[in-house]
């Protein structure tokens, strides 16, 4: 229930938002491409690429004349990865999916670039995000000398607070972290009614329970989004 009604302020405060800057609210989701770093230097393998998708709510709120805007969001979103080692017919092979769901409140300030119609633009810009783990489950199966095997069981979530340093609260082995933070690159184009946007959100946050944020960029969520929304 508490969650609920943080959630439920959050989308209060950006309508209100939108309202009284005279500007727009939309309704927005769409597909998500996860992935999960697995090098020191924050590189990723391609072919543990997984599928999901977002859905909430975002604003646009002009700056001053209207060249740069504030857009926040608050967003229901897919993460994570899969990766398999042998091959389905090999009498031994695994492959694992692990696909956490997050509520996430993106904060992006852009540069609008007005297209000949004057009712339309393309931006570009950045900013932040900040992500709540609610959700997911890990999934593997595979096979051992021939025999079959299959699991599915729910993400546990620590409660570590990611402000902290050299300390971790309620860590566990096999636990991800519920928090966490990172930056965004986002682009499109909004013309009266509609929104077409992409974004890349690159982590900062170790996920792992028990994993430090060291000077690496190992274990960390990336995501590319492809965005459709529609002004209310």
């Amino acid at each position: 229930m508490k969650k609920t009604m943080i959630v439920m302020m959050a989308m209060g405060a950006i309508a209100f938002q939108a309202k009284a800057q005279d500007s727009k609210l939309y309704i927005k989701g769409g597909y998500n491409l996860a992935n999960i770093s697995v090098s020191k230097d924050g590189g990723i393998e391609e072919s543990n690429a997984l599928s999901s998708f977002h859905a909430g709510f975002m604003a646009d709120l002009p700056v001053g004349e209207g060249a740069l805007s504030f857009q926040p969001g608050l967003l229901f979103s897919g993460k994570g990865a899969k990766w398999q080692s042998g091959s389905e017919t090999d009498q031994n092979y695994i492959k694992a999916t692990t696909s956490p769901k997050y509520i996430e409140i993106p904060l992006n300030l852009v540069v609008n670039i007005p297209l000949v119609d004057k009712e339309s633009k393309f931006f570009v810009g950045g900013g932040g995000y900040a992500a709540m783990g609610i959700a997911g489950k890990n999934k593997t199966e595979g096979k051992f000398i021939g025999v079959a095997f299959e699991s599915e069981d729910k993400i546990e979530f620590s409660n570590d607070d990611p402000t902290t340093t050299g300390t971790e609260e309620n860590g566990g082995l096999g636990m991800m972290k519920r928090f966490d933070l990172g930056l965004n690159g986002t682009a499109g184009f909004a013309f009266k009614n509609v929104m077409v946007s992409v974004n890349y959100g690159h982590g900062l946050t170790k996920i792992n329970s028990g994993g430090d944020n060291s000077s690496d960029d190992k274990n960390k969520n990336r995501v590319w989004s492809l965005s459709l929304g529609l002004s209310l």
